[in-house]
């Protein structure tokens, strides 16, 4: 699923038209281990076994109990859609020119665009320290090298990243590309850091065994939620 993902351009669903490109579905992740069926029907061929937090191109189909999936040999199948957690971004591809061209992931030249380009780096190990985007990387890090590619130089750490930038103050006004800002108890202080991608969910490199990864922002991490910045 991922390579296939890759293979694509992901543009916030902001209504924004995007030149030459298709719109394909709309980008979703598995919330468990979740089976991807011939048809809709539970007793149906199993075309794939997906794992948690595998990302994979859906459309809603005529039952509202199941999702169509874009497989990445081409196939269409079919999934529960209560194993699917529907992100704001559509996938799109280059529409066809008649010539053959090279893959693209679109413009960064934006906060928006950050958030967009953001997911091409999950599955990236969580390095304490770490400035790699493809080998290791840590959260502050992770922000740092992302808003670097728009011309933005921020500082090294959460705590110092966190007084740069407009405030906002309400969950309400948080926009794509929004840097978030959390309180490390033990630390007694900032020490976490990830950029909101919309509709309530961040991408941010997790100090557990995921890596970049997405997280919804519920009450655990709004509890600690303490700084954004634009």
């Amino acid at each position: 699923m991922r390579n296939f993902l890759l293979a694509t351009t992901l543009a916030l669903s902001t209504g924004i038209a995007h030149a030459q490109k298709a719109v394909i579905g709309q980008l979703g992740q598995t919330t468990a281990a979740t089976r991807f069926y011939a048809a809709p029907d539970e007793d149906a061929r199993v075309y794939y076994r997906a794992k948690p937090y595998e990302y994979v191109c859906v459309n809603w189909g005529n039952d509202q109990k199941w999702m169509k999936v874009l497989m990445s040999n081409g196939k269409q199948g079919f999934v529960l859609a209560e194993d699917i957690a529907v992100l704001p971004y559509r996938v799109t591809q280059a529409a066809p020119t008649g010539r053959s061209g090279g893959r693209e992931m679109g413009s960064i030249s934006s906060r928006g665009g950050v958030a967009g380009r953001s997911l091409q780096y999950v599955g990236t190990p969580y390095v304490w320290g770490g400035n790699d985007l493809s080998n290791g990387i840590d959260c502050s890090g992770f922000v740092k090298k992302l808003y670097g590619q728009i011309g933005l130089n921020l500082p090294r750490t959460a705590s110092e990243q966190a007084k740069v930038g407009k405030p906002i103050t309400r969950l309400e006004h948080l926009q794509a590309g929004d840097r978030l800002y959390f309180w490390e108890a033990k630390r007694g202080k900032i020490g976490h850091t990830g950029i909101y991608l919309g509709g309530n969910y961040f991408v941010h490199s997790s100090r557990g065994k995921r890596g970049v990864s997405t997280d919804i922002l519920s009450e655990k991490w709004r509890r600690i939620l303490v700084a954004a910045r634009r």
